[in-house]
């Protein structure tokens, strides 16, 4: 749980990082997301989660259909405090040296957010173009995880791109994106 202060502290850097992208949300108002965050206080402490390493959360869209409001990462790279992960649990129990501190899949169920499917990752990059830098994991499908497999994007030379490595696999300059609903 947070304390006040940092509730208020999140408030004004979600509200300062919402008004100066209005591209990315023309026809959502802040009053009624933060009257959404402030009835869903363990939503509020995931969004603090995503700030505070580094993913810049913002609204994203607002599903009509589940009458909610979509925050995702936003930071220009792969969220500096997210890198350095293998996959998942397996991929990081399966290695024998050298070992990351976590998993991709392990810390974003601990942020209590979901880390983007390739298709959200997709629509992500039509309102701005992300990982000119660094890569993301994304979600893999149970075929290509089965054989040992993973998948990540980013974002050169004006295109999406998607690639597989082994899932046990992590760099530095590759972490994860999350979204979250509220």
């Amino acid at each position: 749980m947070l304390s006040q202060e940092q509730r208020d502290e999140l408030f004004r850097v979600l509200e300062a990082r919402f008004e100066k992208h209005k591209n990315r949300h023309e026809d959502v108002e802040w009053a009624k997301v933060q009257a959404r965050l402030a009835a869903n206080p363990e939503k509020l402490w995931s969004l603090h989660e995503m700030e505070r390493t580094g993913g810049e959360p913002d609204v994203v869209e607002y599903d009509e259909r589940t009458d909610e409001y979509i925050f995702c990462d936003c930071s220009a790279e792969s969220p500096k405090g997210r890198r350095s992960l293998c996959y998942d649990r397996e991929a990081l129990e399966a290695r024998k040296k050298h070992k990351p501190e976590n998993s991709a899949m392990d810390m974003a169920a601990a942020m209590g957010i979901e880390m983007l499917t390739e298709e959200a990752y997709r629509e992500l990059q039509k309102l701005e173009n992300f990982d000119k830098k660094t890569s993301t994991w994304v979600q893999t499908p149970p075929d290509i995880r089965e054989l040992g497999g993973a998948l990540y994007c980013d974002y050169r030379f004006g295109h999406v791109f998607v690639y597989h490595n082994g899932a046990d696999s992590y760099y530095g300059s590759r972490g994860f994106r999350g979204s979250l609903r509220v």
